[in-house]
């Protein structure tokens, strides 16, 4: 008997928690072959999704499968993710949520490969410094 793993009702409810306190739910996803994302979002070998209710259409956390439909930078885009690729789904708010681990589809046929780069791709950069001190704020008219 084949089971269904535990991972997508475990995804469906910490989404469903984090809608009903108001929070805002994150997906870090391992992109690895070739996924439905937006790849010019891919850091790393990750694309972190927003899949709150008001960022996202027909949201569908199905067993083996995430598809929803999202604006990025303006152009509306269909996703569709292998649950098993799901690393983490957390509260922007307050960063509660749960990580996996990564779950290769090899039975499915697909193989698990590093994500495409072209020698055109720019290595990532650090990100700027925090100032020091207290924040000033002005009146501008």
């Amino acid at each position: 008997m084949h089971t269904v793993s535990t991972k997508p009702y475990l995804l469906r409810a910490i989404h469903e928690w984090c809608s009903d306190q108001g929070f805002t739910p994150y997906l870090v996803v391992a992109v690895r072959g070739k996924m439905q994302v937006p790849m010019e979002y891919v850091k790393n070998g990750e694309i972190v999704l927003n899949v709150s209710y008001n960022a996202c259409r027909n949201l569908t956390i199905a067993n083996d499968f995430i598809s929803f439909s999202a604006r990025f930078n303006g152009i509306s885009r269909d996703i569709e993710i292998p649950v098993g690729a799901v690393i983490s789904i957390f509260s922007r708010e307050n960063g509660e949520g749960m990580g996996f681990e990564y779950e290769g589809n090899e039975a499915a046929g697909e193989p698990e490969s590093a994500p495409e780069s072209s020698p055109h791709d720019e290595p990532p950069q650090d990100p700027p410094p925090r100032p020091n001190g207290r924040p000033q704020l002005r009146v501008v008219k």
